[in-house]
């Protein structure tokens, strides 16, 4: 993909899950950004502008069903414990972001990567463990986290399946050897490793210029601690190459250590490759890797290379502009006698000043780095999305009640000039979740070709259908329609079963199938005998994580 020449449609639903629309605050929901053009975009491709016509919303549901609208269809693919493939290797659990990759161009077969965020004991064991996890429970924890790739088909009947039978098929779990690339490997940062154990918490990702994926380490913190496992070797981005077993995982450390929610690459205007990123723990930044060298296509998956060296940054959205995180910046700001660590560090400046002695311990400690240096924290920038045509970043903030900021909001960053590799930007917050604009919480997020936006919800459990996002019920999915001179409040598409989230989205090239994860149904079972959930409603009863296909898309 090239920015100096215009993207076709068909590069774009290559990339699913990149685009965005341009939108500004209503008080009901999301308008048209003036002067803007709509661009094409990968989620749906409707036939008319009237998005309306492709389904009838539904009411918000607190029923233990993967509710949809009338005509529309969910069909399971893979729910936990599934066997995926000849060996007996099994699907694995709170299954989260997930990417289709097409065979031989097909929309009606291909590989659909997976990515599998956590574990929950009491379902998994029957009970939580008190001190320690035995040394089955800690196995179980390592090998049902990290990511699946399954191959996906539909059959003449329209149904959508798992082919069992895959040579593609596999998992990677938090066993797997991964090699180290960028500053930090080697370094003491990461206790001198080359090679670490394992993907953890890989609960997003996106998908890379060249046909790989990007897998996230989220919050591994409970994972690595029990099977003691040295923290500073999770949390970074890990690449997959799910046509390719052999080719091995690479974690990019050049790309930061953090609690990472969703992110999203492009190019800058001089052909450098960026990759935005979040950070999905509260007080969370906003981060921007841009590679040292160009990108070119007919270098293919060699590109991945270009991940191992750049500069890292965080936005400052106060003054609106990119700080890069270097060991020299960070140094200076500790050795200065008037600076004041601030309050969502929580640590003295002496230990921080332990903490960085070169650039290794930067990236290694990323989030720190960034608050020392500037940096706003947000309350949890999960959902990440680029527009189409101009690039700017779209970013849900997902909640913080602390703060007061109960259902969320939306915001907009918009680079210098529109390229990417700008040291500035202009940002806005563009919509603010609640009972006016129609959903709360938004975790992932992502646009259609008319420029509307779909948003998950990430409600937790133990506040769902109570207080102040009782009418809310379940978690959900939307749409919050902007086409045209139309806006309002939020459509709901889907309703989660009890306690789940809907996250994942992800689609066929010819639109007509969305990919869609359910995770964590059940989420506050405290007795296994007693699940609060019973989806997807299998013989054994018991609550499973699943991911399913939708159809039902008409046009």
């Amino acid at each position: 993909m090239s920015v100096k020449k215009p993207i076709s449609r068909r590069t774009f639903l290559a990339y699913l899950g990149t685009g965005a629309a341009a939108i500004v605050a209503t008080s009901t929901g999301l308008g048209v950004l003036p002067g803007k053009a709509l661009a094409a975009d990968p989620l749906f491709s409707f036939q008319t502008n009237k998005i309306s016509d492709a389904f009838q919303p539904i009411e918000p549901s607190d029923s233990d069903e993967l509710v949809l609208p009338k005509g529309f269809k969910a069909y399971v693919l893979a729910a936990y414990g599934d066997k995926i493939n000849s060996k007996g290797d099994t699907f694995g659990y709170n299954n989260g972001y997930t990417c289709f990759f097409p065979i031989e161009g097909s929309s009606v077969n291909g590989l659909l990567f997976v990515g599998h965020a956590s574990i929950h004991s009491v379902l998994m064991h029957g009970k939580k463990p008190q001190g320690q996890p035995s040394a089955e429970q800690i196995k179980a924890a390592l090998v049902n986290q990290g990511a699946s790739v399954i191959e996906v088909y539909r059959d003449q009947e329209g149904v959508w399946k798992m082919n069992t039978d895959s040579i593609y098929a596999r998992r990677m779990t938090g066993y797997d050897p991964i090699e180290l690339t960028g500053p930090a490997k080697g370094s003491k940062a990461v206790h001198g490793a080359s090679r670490v154990q394992g993907l953890l918490a890989g609960g997003s990702g996106t998908r890379t210029l060249w046909n790989t994926v990007l897998s996230f380490e989220g919050d591994h913190t409970e994972a690595s601690r029990d099977a003691g496992l040295p923290s500073e070797q999770y949390g970074w981005a890990v690449e997959v190459d799910p046509f390719d077993a052999k080719s091995g995982l690479r974690k990019h450390t050049a790309l930061g250590r953090f609690k990472h929610g969703s992110a999203a690459m492009t190019l800058s205007k001089d052909g450098r490759v960026v990759v935005y990123m979040g950070g999905t723990s509260q007080h969370g930044c906003i981060y921007k890797f841009v590679s040292k060298g160009t990108y070119a296509a007919s270098a293919g998956k060699r590109n991945a290379d270009l991940l191992t060296d750049g500069a890292l940054y965080a936005a400052n959205l106060e003054t609106g502009e990119w700080v890069e995180l270097t060991i020299d910046a960070v140094q200076k700001k500790l050795k200065d006698s008037d600076f004041q660590i601030p309050s969502p560090l929580k640590k003295i400046k002496e230990v921080l000043t332990g903490m960085f002695k070169e650039q290794a311990d930067v990236l290694t400690h990323a989030h720190e780095a960034a608050i020392l240096l500037g940096a706003t924290p947000t309350d949890r920038p999960a959902g990440l999305a680029l527009h189409p045509a101009d690039h700017s970043l779209y970013i849900a903030h997902t909640s913080h009640s602390r703060h007061g900021n109960i259902h969320g909001h939306l915001t907009r960053l918009e680079e210098a000039k529109g390229d990417a590799a700008a040291a500035a930007f202009e940002f806005d917050t563009v919509s603010y979740g609640g009972r006016q604009s129609g959903y709360s919480a938004p975790g992932a997020i992502n646009f259609d070709s008319n420029g509307n936006l779909w948003l998950s919800s990430d409600i937790q459990a133990d506040k769902l259908n109570q207080g102040s996002v009782a009418s809310f019920k379940n978690n959900g999915l939307y749409l919050l329609q902007t086409s045209g001179s139309k806006s309002g409040p939020a459509m709901q598409f889907a309703s989660a079963p009890m306690e789940a989230r809907l996250t994942g989205a992800s689609f066929v090239p010819d639109e007509r199938t969305l990919f869609l994860s359910v995770q964590n149904p059940g989420d506050g079972t405290a007795d296994s005998a007693q699940p609060t959930s019973h989806w997807p409603h299998r013989s054994n009863g018991k609550p499973l994580p699943a991911v399913v296909a939708i159809s039902g898309f008409n046009y």
